[in-house]
């Protein structure tokens, strides 16, 4: 049964890395989009895309940190 459980956790954790490399992509896709469209502001956007690029990761974090507990 031990066996069974870890299966699933790792089952588990890699779905849960799934929703947040979708987000990583979407937020980088998107702030190369804001910098094309306006140069200006490159400074601005790359500070909120980290900002939220970190934010995301924190998701995949505590997954794995929950992996490791189960």
């Amino acid at each position: 049964m031990e066996e069974l459980s870890g299966a699933i956790a790792l089952v588990g954790y890699g779905l849960a890395a799934i929703g947040p490399g979708i987000g990583i992509g979407l937020i980088a896709g998107s702030a190369v989009e804001a910098m094309a469209r306006q140069p200006e502001a490159a400074g601005m956007v790359r500070t909120t895309m980290f900002l939220g690029i970190a934010f995301t990761e924190a998701l995949a974090l505590i997954a794995f940190v929950l992996f490791f507990l189960v």
